[in-house]
């Protein structure tokens, strides 16, 4: 859990269905429904940031493909063989 430093409060009004859906599961783990709805809040904010460096790396590569910021021939070819399976030519 990343709470390090002050704890602050969120008053987070809920539809009745979703907060019953929260207070079902933090039930069936034996966890207050404030553990589980900030674990949940937690790994939400942490797949927005990965989906946020993936669409970085998209719009890197769409720019640059086929420029000298593209990867070096010998490194692809290396990369290539490797996810094929292949042994590595030395």
């Amino acid at each position: 859990m990343a709470t390090k430093g002050a704890i602050r409060n969120f008053h987070l009004p809920l539809p009745q269905a979703v907060y019953e859906a929260l207070r079902a599961e933090a039930a069936s783990l034996r966890q207050p429904a404030t553990v589980v709805a900030r674990e949940a809040i937690e790994a939400w904010l942490r797949g927005r940031k990965r989906a946020g460096v993936r669409e970085a790396i998209a719009t890197y590569t769409l720019k640059h493909a086929g420029t000298a910021a593209d990867l070096d021939p010998s490194l692809e070819n290396a990369a290539l063989e490797l996810l094929r399976g292949r042994k590595l030519r030395r």
